[in-house]
Formats: C-alpha cells, sequence, structure tokens
C-alpha cells in the first residue's frame, strides 16, 4: 500500500492510498474524506495520523491498523502547537507535544495500544533544531533493554537528566560516579548534584555521537556529560555504565568517540579533537581500563571512522588526512589478532537487569548474558542468547494512570478536574456490562502476574441508562464555508450515550434530512450537495428512548466570485451625495462584504450592502476604490469621479449597429468612449480637457457626455463662466442634431451618435434659491416654451433639449447659439561530495600517499595489523 499526500489549492493536501501493483486515478483510495493540514501525514507501524483544521485549531486524527479515523484524545486542556511522533515500538505511541504555553521544551505522552487514548509520560523534555529544520527531542531509548529511556528535562530552569526503567510510569536522577578519573571522592548529593548528559544521537555514520549502546552490550551506555547541578558544555567528560544507568564511571575527562567492536564485547575509543593525534585505546572489561596503542605512524587528522559489515567482523577503517592538503588516508585495522579463539559458553557470565536494587522491572526479572571480563574471544552470533524472564507478581509499580486521570503526589491515580469518571464507553448497551476504569492501566510492555493485577484492573459494570451528550458536528475540512454543486462532507461524533441504538438525524437545512439507527454507521461522515447559494443551519439531533442531543451550525454555500463591477457617474457636483452601485458576476454568490474607500483615507468603509453613496466637499478627481470579498476570493474595482461646483450633461445614443459589436467588456466601452470624445473635440472645437464621455454598461447602448468648467482661472463673473458653459453645449447639441458626431467601427460600419431625451439621472439643482416646487418649475417651462417657440419662429432653426447639472440655476433666457458649419482642429487624444564507497578498501599505498605498511602496537605483542 502507498500512502499519499496530495497537494491541493489553498494550502491544503488529501490523505490518498493505493496499491504499488496499480495506482492510477481510478484506483486510488480516500481513508479519511476531508482536507488534512499540509505535512501531517505519518505512516508508522499499525498507525497513521493525520491533522485536520477544525474550528481555528488543528485537531490531530489516528487510525489504528488501517480502521477509521478517530480524534486523539490528549488531556482535556492540552491545546498543541506542535505533535512529533516518538516511537510506534510494541504497540504503543510515545508522542512528544509542545503544549500552548512551551517554547523550547516539550511534553511526552503514551497512548493505549489503539494510539487514541494519551496519558502524561514526562514534562518539560528539552528541545533543540535539527540541522535540516527538524526538531530534536532530548529523549534516548537505550539499545538492548526495553522500557529503558534516558531525558533530559528542564527543572527550575535548569537541564537535568532523567532516567526511566518502565517506559516512563517513574524517573529519577542518574548517581553521580563516587570518584572521578583520578581516583578521588567526588561530593555529589541528589537533588542539589546528579550525573547529566548530552543526548544528542549522532547523524553522521562516520563519527560518533554524545550518547551510544547497542542491542548486542546490554546495559553499558557511554556518553558525554558533566557532574553538577545541571548539565553544560563545559569541563565535559566522557562516563561509561555496564549496569543500565545505576552506576557511572568516568573514563575519559576530554570528548572521545567510542566504538563498539567484537558484538560490543570490546570498546575502541578515538579522541575527539580538531588535531591530528596517532593513538586508539582498547577496553577489553566494559570500559574499565583502557590501553593505548599506536595506528600511525605519522600524526592524521581523523575525518571519520568505518566499520566494516557484518557482525563478526574485527575490522574498522579510519579515514583522515596528514594535513590540510594532503589527499584522504585510509587506515585499515584488523583486530582478529588480539582475539585468539571464538567464545563458547564458558566465555559468558549472567548479569541481572535491576533498577536501584529493585529487580522486577516491568513485571518480570531479566537476566542476560554478557561476555565475562578481559575474555578476549571472538563473540558469534548464533552463541549470543539476549535475555531470560519471570514473571513478577503485580503491585501499584506496574501501572500507570489511565486516561483522564493524573498521578498525585502519593503516587494513587485520582480523576482530572475536567473528568467525569461515570462516562461509559459510547458502545456501552444498556443491561449488557462494561469494564469501567479504576484510574489505572497496566503498561503494555508490563508482563506482571496475579498480585494486585485484579485490584487495579477495570472493574464490570453494568451499562447504566445515558442520555447521549457530547455531540459534534463540522465538515471535514474544518470549515463554514462550501462550494455551490460540490460535495460537503459532514462529520458526526457522540462523546457520551448508547452508540448501538441511538439513531442520528441530520437536516442539511434546505428541506433535506436523513436519519440512521445507528452513529457508528456513520462514521465517514454524511455527503451532501447544495444547489443553491444562501446560508444553511446544519443540524444533527442524537436520541434515544432517555432522551437526545441537538448540535447546529451555519453553512455559507457560496459559488466563486469571478468580478465585482463599480459603477457610478463620472463627474459630480460638489456637496452632493454620489450613488455607487457594484455588479457581481456571477450575480449571486452568498454573503458579499464590501470595503470602501473615499478620498483616499487608509481605513475603509465596511457593508453588506453593494450599494452606497458619498458626499465629496472639494473639488478635483477622486479615486473611488470598491472590493467585495467572499471566504478566500477578493475581487477590486476603482474608477475616478471629477467633482465640480457646476457641469452640463447630456445622455447620448447610437445607431443600433453599434449595439450588435457590444460584447459588454469594460475595455470595450473605454475606447467607444475615448473615440466619441475624439469626434466630438473634431466637429465643435470644444477643449478636450472640457469633455468627459461615459459609456453606460448594457443595451442599448447609450452614453453620457460631461461638459466641464475651464481650467484655467480666468477673471470674470460665474454667470458668465456658466452661460458660456450653456453656449458650449448648445454647441454639442447643434452637431449631434446634425448627424457631425460619427465614427467608423469598421470597414463598411459608420455609427452616428445622437442626442437623447432620456437620462438616467435626474437634473442637479444645490442652490438654496433654486426652485423646490413642482408649480414653479411647470411656470419656468412655460415661459421657456414660449421663448423657444418665438426662437423657432424668428430664427427658423430647431433648438435641441439640454440637462443641466449646476449648483445654482439663474432664471434667465438661453442665449440662442447658431448651426455648427465648419469643423475645428482635430485634438485626438494619446494611446498609451566524494562517495566513500567508490574508496578501494585495499588502498595503493604508491598512488595514495604514506600508509604504514606495518605498525608494531605496543605494549602488547597481539597486537592489531595495519594495512
Amino acid at each position: 500500500m502507498i500512502h499519499l499526500e496530495i497537494s491541493v489549492s489553498d494550502g491544503r493536501s488529501q490523505y490518498i492510498t493505493c496499491k504499488l501493483q496499480n495506482c492510477s486515478e481510478g484506483n486510488k483510495g480516500k481513508p479519511f474524506p476531508g482536507f488534512i493540514i499540509p505535512n501531517s501525514l505519518v505512516v508508522q507501524d499499525e498507525y497513521v495520523f493525520i491533522q485536520v483544521p477544525t474550528g481555528g485549531r488543528s485537531v490531530h486524527y489516528v487510525s489504528y491498523r488501517r480502521h477509521s479515523f478517530y480524534p486523539v484524545k490528549l488531556p482535556k486542556y492540552t491545546l498543541p502547537k506542535d505533535l512529533q511522533i516518538i516511537s510506534t515500538d510494541d504497540n504503543q505511541v510515545v508522542a512528544a507535544i509542545q503544549d500552548w504555553h512551551q517554547n523550547n521544551s516539550y511534553n511526552l505522552y503514551m497512548s493505549e495500544s489503539r494510539g487514541l487514548f494519551f496519558t502524561l509520560m514526562l514534562e518539560n523534555v528539552v528541545s533543540s533544531g535539527g540541522p535540516e529544520g527538524n526538531v530534536m527531542i532530548d529523549l534516548y531509548e537505550v539499545a538492548g533493554i526495553k522500557g529503558v529511556f534516558l531525558s533530559n528535562k528542564v527543572v527550575e530552569n535548569q537541564v537535568k537528566t532523567y532516567i526511566t526503567y518502565n517506559k516512563g510510569r517513574d524517573w529519577r536522577l542518574l548517581r553521580a560516579p563516587a570518584t572521578d578519573l583520578q581516583g578521588k571522592k567526588v561530593d555529589c548529593e541528589q537533588p542539589y548534584c546528579s550525573l547529566h548528559l548530552h543526548l544528542h544521537v549522532s547523524e553522521n555514520p562516520y563519527t560518533s555521537g554524545n550518547i551510544v549502546s547497542k542491542d548486542t552490550a546490554p546495559g553499558i551506555i557511554i556518553a558525554s556529560g558533566v557532574v553538577g547541578p545541571e548539565l553544560s558544555t563545559t569541563n565535559v567528560s566522557v562516563f561509561i555504565t555496564s549496569d543500565a544507568g545505576n552506576t557511572w564511571k568516568e573514563v575519559f575527562q576530554e570528548e572521545y568517540s567510542v566504538f563498539f567492536l567484537n558484538q560490543g564485547g570490546s570498546l575502541v575509543a578515538i579522541r575527539h579533537t580538531p588535531l591530528p593525534i596517532r593513538h586508539i585505546w582498547l577496553s577489553f572489561d566494559e570500559g574499565r581500563n583502557w590501553d593505548k596503542f599506536s595506528f600511525t605512524s605519522l600524526p592524521l587528522y581523523v575525518d571519520g571512522v568505518l566499520g566494516e559489515p557484518g557482525e563478526d567482523t574485527l575490522i574498522m577503517t579510519i579515514f583522515g588526512h596528514f594535513s590540510h592538503r594532503s589527499e584522504w588516508q585510509l587506515v585499515k585495522i584488523d583486530f582478529r589478532s588480539i582475539f585468539q579463539y571464538r567464545c563458547t559458553s564458558e566465555d559468558y557470565v549472567t548479569w541481572q537487569l535491576d533498577n536501584e536494587g529493585e529487580v522486577c522491572i516491568m513485571g518480570m526479572k531479566r537476566i542476560f548474558q554478557k561476555l565475562r571480563v578481559n575474555a578476549r574471544c571472538v563473540k558469534a552470533g548464533e552463541q549470543y542468547i539476549s535475555q531470560m524472564s519471570d514473571s513478577c507478581p503485580c503491585t501499584e509499580a506496574d501501572f500507570e494512570c489511565d486516561y483522564g486521570f493524573e498521578r498525585q503526589l502519593d503516587g494513587s491515580c485520582t480523576p482530572a478536574f475536567w473528568f467525569v469518571p461515570s462516562a461509559t464507553s459510547r458502545d456501552c448497551i444498556t443491561g449488557d456490562s462494561f469494564l469501567n476504569s479504576t484510574g489505572y492501566r497496566r503498561a503494555l510492555s508490563n508482563n506482571c502476574t496475579d498480585g494486585t493485577l485484579l485490584k487495579y484492573s477495570p472493574k464490570w459494570q453494568k451499562c447504566p441508562s445515558q442520555v447521549p451528550k457530547g455531540l459534534q458536528l463540522f465538515t471535514s475540512e474544518g470549515v463554514l464555508v462550501a462550494t455551490l454543486y460540490k460535495n460537503v462532507t459532514f462529520l458526526v461524533f457522540l462523546e457520551e450515550g448508547l452508540s448501538s441504538t441511538t439513531s442520528i438525524t441530520v437536516d442539511f437545512g434546505d428541506g433535506t434530512a436523513i436519519s440512521y439507527v445507528n452513529i457508528s454507521s456513520i462514521e465517514d461522515g454524511v455527503r451532501h450537495v447544495y444547489r443553491k447559494v444562501g446560508i444553511y443551519q446544519v443540524s444533527a439531533i442524537a436520541s434515544n428512548v432517555l432522551g437526545f442531543d441537538r448540535v447546529t451550525l451555519y453553512l455559507h454555500v457560496t459559488c466563486q466570485l469571478e468580478q465585482v463591477q463599480l459603477s457610478a457617474p463620472s463627474v459630480a457636483v460638489k456637496n452632493k451625495p454620489v450613488n455607487f452601485t457594484t455588479t457581481l458576476r456571477p450575480v449571486s454568490v452568498g454573503t458579499v462584504t464590501y470595503y470602501w474607500w473615499f478620498d483616499n483615507k487608509t481605513e475603509p468603509l465596511l457593508s453588506l450592502d453593494g450599494a452606497t453613496s458619498f458626499t465629496f466637499s472639494l473639488e478635483g478627481s477622486h479615486t473611488v476604490t470598491v472590493q467585495a470579498s467572499i471566504g478566500n476570493t477578493v475581487h477590486q474595482d476603482r474608477m475616478t469621479v471629477a467633482v465640480y461646483d457646476y457641469f452640463q450633461s447630456h445622455i447620448l445614443s447610437f445607431s443600433s449597429n453599434l449595439d450588435d459589436a457590444n460584447p459588454g467588456l469594460p475595455e470595450w466601452r473605454s475606447d467607444i468612449a475615448r473615440v466619441v470624445k475624439r469626434s466630438v473635440v473634431q466637429v465643435t472645437g470644444i477643449s478636450e480637457d472640457q469633455l468627459v464621455v461615459t459609456v453606460l454598461a448594457g443595451l442599448p447602448t447609450t452614453a453620457e457626455i460631461f461638459i466641464l468648467p475651464e481650467k484655467r482661472h480666468g477673471g470674470g463673473a460665474a454667470g458668465g463662466k456658466r452661460q458660456h458653459l450653456q453656449q458650449l453645449s448648445q454647441v454639442l447639441l447643434s452637431a449631434l442634431n446634425q448627424d457631425l458626431v460619427q465614427f467608423t467601427l469598421k470597414a463598411g460600419v459608420q455609427v452616428n451618435v445622437y442626442a437623447s431625451r432620456l437620462s438616467p439621472a435626474p437634473l442637479v439643482d444645490g442652490s438654496e434659491s433654486s426652485h423646490s416646487s413642482t408649480a414653479v418649475i411647470m411656470l419656468v417651462s412655460v415661459a421657456l416654451m414660449g421663448l423657444v417657440v418665438f426662437a423657432i419662429f424668428k430664427f427658423k432653426r430647431k433648438i435641441p433639449g439640454l440637462d443641466t447639472y449646476t449648483a445654482e440655476q439663474p432664471d434667465k433666457e438661453q442665449e440662442v447659439v447658431p448651426a455648427v458649419t465648419s469643423t475645428a482642429d482635430a485634438k485626438p487624444e494619446a494611446e498609451k561530495m566524494t562517495s566513500l564507497d567508490a574508496v578501494d578498501v585495499q588502498p595503493d599505498s604508491k598512488s595514495r600517499g604514506y600508509l604504514p605498511s606495518h605498525t608494531d602496537i605496543k605494549p602488547s605483542d597481539e597486537a592489531p595489523h595495519v594495512f
């Protein structure tokens, strides 16, 4: 089976599986119905872990033996910022969690067999960043002995090293050596002083880390560390234990790299230094005594050590260089001459594991076979017996606190303040019995028998009658926004109640509801498709004969917003409200939030309505911006509004052949406005700076042309300037009525522009003295009509209608302007490393520089051969 995390849009991923033989699109499975957080998929042994975004938080899920996913149960107020899976050995999960209040430390938690319920194992474990951005947790599992861990913990701002022999149930400080390397007594009393170790394992396969142990050498641990109140990086020595951490001995007062030889029967130490060296140290008595040997006649800068493959080999390769400018030198040491014969059963002794004298550990007495001291024989793999064990009677020490219980100072497990012990399994059926926790659970690797087993084991109790409680409903994606016509998966969970006899009804809020007789039947979620945009109240009801529980969420169903278009007059009157409207595409997308920016203000105005009004108090050009936001989609449009005290405006229409070429695009309308403006300038002589043309959206195609006051500041009364503006308006209308304003759309298609009496906006009057009643307007209209009749009779010409937008409209007779008989000059607008695998293991000394063919190793005659 291949487990895949596939990246999808919006920074989300999906968990997909397929068979190795056929991983085509049609054969892929989706074990979890919703989206997961990127880089959260962990597949390890029997477990699959993912993280799901739910309600603004990251919820961790686990699948045991590839069954359904369930939310991981941590202590209630544990809010993980990060979760690292440390181990899944022995059908149990050890996880490191950085809680919401932690920065440079993690808490260790341990689960039961399903990896679902976690209890605290150790708090405030030191963490650091790895070389590749990974997280390093100061937890070391000792090889060869199950259940023994070392960890560095922060205690009152000091880092101290602790050891456990029962997989985290109990921890204690390390006892310091009785004497130092010179044989002087070490005065170190716990808890103020103890031994502290560096627990970083080397990521370089050619160097030794700060700590090392080996499966074939049970009980032996070599580590760098210090004796004192806390762990430090100064005055570091090398310490060794041969009884799994009960007693320690200082063996070097400088840092050394230590390697196992002869399957752990012997030890080799090389000084860890940037200086060149010539010597190595060998120990045949588990580090109690060391013999010094020279392995080269010239000092060598050691870069690394490589052990030969295979358990029975006794060959080690040291590689380095004689100077910083020389080539690599490989010194291959064969230790076989030191060991006279193959080990027999007489060369082994037994060693029993204990914890400060207590031999029953994890419910067993464990006896290991080790090579006797100074036995220089070659260990054979088939002769090695790892351990023998006998069960012990169960005691309180064999049980850890169950989920929801916390260990007190006296060692007892009592319920946490947030935990309700009476809550039963959701699979408990009334009338049947279930195993109710006593607050303790036996560690999975513990093999104790009898004794107090019955006292601490779960007790059979009758299933009580229980009302459904703790019903949860959320989408598999963890969001409250769904897309129209796409599947939405709802997940339903019930904390307490009778699962097999509790019915579930899910109401999708659109007139559709589905009922299930058993909540376990919808563990993979309930799918539904919405066919209309809107906000839906989705509810789930869990009920049985005793009662019910109900939960509700509000789901926003939207479709993708593609565009927002802002509409308003291009020219407006100062101190008069201007109406702004928006058009969305598509029209119905759900609940939209609008953000409006006016007059270059940095803070927007918010509204749920796509229309608003604004009053500009200053003349000039003003930019208006609107953003429409729905879900994680935001679209924006903007326009410029010119504001004046007064101006003239006319509605334009076009010959019908233009409608056939109207694609409804803003760019097209902008281009048409440009050519209309250019034509007007050519036939009327009106300054280009005084004209603004806006082609309106929709069909039939219409436009609005604005005649603005001159920008130059000249003398003269305001009334004279307005009169001049009216004269320009009459010139424009005359040109339009004589069909002089036209343009070529394409070869053979000529479009005429006309004056239209239909205006989408009413006349604007900003003066306090303007006429405000209908009767007065009618009287003025009659008077004007008389003047028009007189003008027609006198001058025998047509006077077209005009719309006037002005702050003041004096009651005066309009001046008659002659018809346009010539065209003014046109003013058109401008268009704007070396692989060790390839190294010869038997290098030629002639081609590689100096490499001794044989070195006598003192003081023993049984010296290893150096090639």
